[in-house]
Formats: structure tokens, sequence, C-alpha cells
């Protein structure tokens, strides 16, 4: 079960952190990903790590400003998000999938999501 948490209202050019947190399996052994969807446009990737020594992949509209890490004793992994847009409003979810066939990833949990909204 993953759950998503952290999504508020910030400024224009804020940062805000978002956490999923995951209960049971080994989380060291998944990969974790980011996506966020908004309406009238497709779910887009964000992010994703595979575990804690592979590099992570970023989606080209994030790239530079967010940064996603994981701790893998706690169960959790964060989205760092900084010098928001108004654009990157939309509700941000988790998933986690067996890391082993990385990138490649077939995510099988999902959580709700978590809404960001950034306006000036």
């Amino acid at each position: 079960q993953l759950v998503e948490s952290g999504g508020r209202w910030v400024q224009t050019g804020g940062s805000l952190r978002l956490s999923c947190a995951a209960s049971g399996g080994l989380f060291s052994k998944y990969a974790v990903a980011w996506w966020r969807r908004s309406p009238g446009h497709n779910r887009e990737f964000v992010a994703a790590t595979a575990d804690i020594s592979t590099a992570p992949h970023y989606g080209v509209a994030v790239n530079g400003r967010f940064t996603i890490s994981r701790d893998d004793s706690n169960n959790i992994v964060y989205l760092q998000m900084d010098s928001l847009k108004p654009e990157d409003t939309a509700t941000y979810i988790c998933s986690a999938g067996p890391s082993s066939t990385w990138p490649l990833v077939d995510y099988d949990s999902w959580g709700q999501g978590t809404q960001v909204t950034v306006s000036s």
C-alpha cells in the first residue's frame, strides 16, 4: 500500500516536498515512481528511483527542478520540488514495482495521489 502526502497550495517559484510511504514488502527491492495528472492531460511521468545506488530518471518537464530520493529504512520516497511553476499544478501519484527489470518496471502498486496547486 502506498500513501502520498505533502501536497498543498504553494506560490510560484516556491518549493514543496512530497512523501510516498509504503507498507509491506521489501521496500529496497522496489522501484518507485512519481507521476502527475491534471485535467485535460494524460498521466505524465515525473521521476523514478530504482534503488539508492542507481541514478534516478526524470521527466523532461521537471529535470533540474525536482529531486527524487528514498529512505529505505523508513519505507519512504520523497519528491523535492523546487522552482515550482503553475504548470506543475496536478495530482501527484506514486507507484511501485519490482526493480529487477529497471528501467522497464511493472508498476503494480499505486497510491491515491496528493494535490499540488501552484499559483501566484
